[in-house]
């Protein structure tokens, strides 16, 4: 198992970069954030690096730093992703942004990313909820994100929750719902928020 690889880049491209170690080339597997932070071909570089064994191929998937890397391994953790599509995740988003989008349910940003459709997306929220908050660049953390059981009404509720699964954040929806008269029924509650959604874009 290779911790990291220190050499010279001898290559890069789209999603991989080639690295020269002692007169020993490894090819590494690259997401998009780690490409942009090394250096031009010829240049020294550091990698983490992250093994997959399988029956038919031996692959070296590598990071800029162990922040990456970590995220990397517990995107492996969810059902359904692969090596392929946890890289292609944080090609779209960088650690941050993707702790972020867990945070705030905001599966509709992760969907972005190829690969990821809205059901493999919300997969990664709910999986992943919890476990990003050492990656999290945001004051907005589940500690001051109103639950919606200790402030909203059982229609304010059901509002929220449908707005969620039209791909609003948690965030925004509580926002708007809870400022709505409580008074009103469900339906009404989603088409006044979604107006006022609009004006939030």
């Amino acid at each position: 198992m290779f911790y990291s690889l220190t050499g010279t880049i001898l290559k890069k491209d789209l999603n991989y970069a080639a690295i020269d170690v002692n007169g020993a080339g490894f090819l590494c597997y690259v997401s998009y954030n780690t490409l942009t932070k090394l250096g031009p071909v010829g240049s020294k570089a550091t990698l983490y690096t992250y093994m997959s064994v399988r029956q038919d191929a031996i692959e070296l998937y590598g990071f800029y730093d162990e922040k990456e890397l970590d995220v990397f391994k517990l995107l492996l953790n969810v059902s359904g992703v692969g090596n392929k599509v946890a890289l292609s995740v944080l090609s779209s988003l960088t650690p941050e942004s993707l702790a972020r989008a867990v945070n705030q349910n905001d599966y509709k940003t992760i969907s972005k990313a190829q690969g990821i459709g809205a059901k493999g997306a919300q997969r990664i929220c709910m999986e992943l909820k919890g476990k990003l908050k050492a990656y999290s660049d945001s004051a907005e953390t589940d500690d001051n994100i109103p639950e919606s059981g200790s402030v909203l009404s059982s229609n304010a509720e059901e509002a929220v929750s449908a707005l969620l699964y039209l791909g609003y954040t948690q965030s925004d929806a509580v926002k708007i719902v809870s400022g709505l008269d409580k008074n009103l029924s469900v339906e009404e509650m989603i088409k006044k928020a979604l107006s006022e959604m609009d004006t939030l874009i």
